[in-house]
This record gives C-alpha cells, structure tokens and sequence, in this order.
C-alpha cells in the first residue's frame, strides 16, 4: 500500500481471511471498515482499531456510506461440496451479495479487489459448473470484468488456491488443515474422500494477505493466481499428520486437481514463502 492513508472496506472482514487482512491494513495506518453478516466470521476475529458493521453484502450501500478508495471483497460463501446442500445460501451470499458489492463500486468510482476462487480453473475447467459455489464464483468474476468495462472503473481479481493456517476454523464450513488438526488431537482417524489423489495447493494465509495488499497497490485487472507452486494430494496432507487414515466415498463436487497460473502475481513481486509441511509440524507438535 502506498503511505498516504486510505479507507479500505473489505468484506468479511472478521472472517480467516479477512480479519487478517484487516489487521495488516489497519498497522499499516488505514482506516479499516469490515462489513460481515457472521455467516462464518466471528466477533473473536475482531481487531482493535478496526471498525466492525454487521450486515449483508446486498446492503452494503445502507451500511456504509462512505467513499473509501478500495473495496477488497472476500464476503462470500466459500465452501464446495457444501454448496449443493443449500444452493439458495450461495445465490443469497454470491450473487445478490455480490450484486450489491459490485453497484456500491459503481457508485463510488474505488477500486475493486475480488477473491475469486481456484475451483473455475479445476479439472481442465470443468469444475467451474460442477457446484453451486464453483458456478456463482465463475460468473462474478465475469460481472466484475463487465461491471470495469461497462462504466470505466479500476479492478483486480485474485484467484485463493487452499488456504490454510492461524485462525482456520474446522466444522461444516471448515477448511482440511484444521480439521485434520482437531480431529488428530480427539485421537480420530482422518477421513479422506476418494481416491485421495486429488491434489491442492495448499497457500499459508500470511502468503495470501501478502499478494492482497501487493495487488490492492499494483494489480490491475485479471488472473492474479495466488497459490504456493508446491501441491500435494489429501492423502500426502493426511500423511503428514500421521496416525490412521480411512479412506471414504467420493462426494460430489471434489475436484482432481487445478491449473495455477501465478504469472501476473509474480509480476508484481508476490511469492508464496511459507510451507506446508512445515505448517503441519509445527501444530502438530
């Protein structure tokens, strides 16, 4: 980020993501407004100095009537094989959600950082379809571009390839590290869906929230892929924790692998530098 203070609205900002994303800005000298509806963030997320608004995305214009310079929009539903469970949470979330992020940035004339999400680039590009979630990212993407050519106004898109790390949350909409982790302190076998060889690559959280800033300075346009180089199946991460493993049906929706292209993130100085081995050692200690 450039020195000069800016007023920085990121969505879902008291979630895994946002909430540290919040924390660096805020550091930084920004002034921070997170708008979250604690679908999945927490109040414990919270960051002092930070000013917390509860509230739907589809509401963002009622909510916050400031101009900031930079809406970093990760509020969304982010969960798969979940999604085809309750396809009208993700329309709610992702698409009338995002439809109100997307005319707030038209009416404010700010820039606009979008998380995408990996799974429009899994199986050969097949997986864009496969899931309610997959489907609703894919098309917001396209609307982000259309939103920037239609009325002239400045955007990035990030692409988030399996975050994990400090502040992951386990459960229904959890993420693998974690529940892996919990489910290895309870003495429980880890279940992999089959065939296990699906493959992830897994980016540390602080690796994530360090190409969100470089992009909110730099980044213009498409195709930020933000994803450690290194993938590994469900099975190797499953290994690395040791104990028993039980290998479960497949589930609908689990993709076999994705293409990452972090070309332009490169470009702009980005790299991951954290490892994932040496993530899960470190917790599993």
């Amino acid at each position: 980020m450039a020195n000069a203070q800016k007023t920085i609205v990121v969505t879902g900002g008291a979630g895994f993501v946002g909430s540290r994303l919040c924390g660096v800005l805020h550091r930084q000298g920004h002034c921070v407004i997170s708008l979250d509806n604690y679908f999945t963030g927490s109040p414990e997320n919270h960051i002092g100095g930070v000013e917390y608004r509860e509230g739907h995305t589809k509401d963002i214009v009622q909510h916050i009537p400031e101009g900031p310079d930079i809406v970093y929009h990760l509020g969304e539903y982010a969960r798969v094989e979940q999604s085809l469970e309750e396809p009208h949470v993700v329309w709610d979330l992702n698409a009338a959600g995002s439809f109100g992020v997307l005319e707030f940035w038209r009416q404010k004339k700010c820039k606009l950082v979008y998380a995408g999400s990996s799974t429009k680039f899994g199986d050969g590009g097949l997986a864009r379809v496969a899931t309610p979630y997959a489907w609703t990212k894919a098309a917001n993407t396209e609307l982000v571009k259309n939103y920037a050519a239609w009325y002239g106004l400045p955007f990035a898109i990030t692409y988030f390839y399996n975050v994990y790390g400090p502040g992951e949350r386990a459960g229904r909409y959890g993420t693998v590290v974690e529940i892996f982790r919990q489910k290895r302190l309870k003495g429980e076998p880890l279940t992999v869906a089959s065939p296990g060889m699906q493959r992830r690559n897994f980016t540390h959280v602080d690796d994530i929230i360090d190409g969100l800033l470089l992009v909110g300075e730099k980044g213009e346009g498409e195709e930020f892929g933000l994803g450690s180089s290194e993938a590994y199946s469900i099975l190797d991460l499953a290994n690395m924790f040791g104990g028993e493993v039980v290998v479960v049906p497949s589930r609908p929706g689990n993709r076999m692998d994705s293409t990452l292209d972090t070309t332009k993130s490169h470009a702009i100085g980005w790299r991951a530098r954290r490892s994932l081995p040496e993530y899960v050692r470190s917790i599993s200690d």
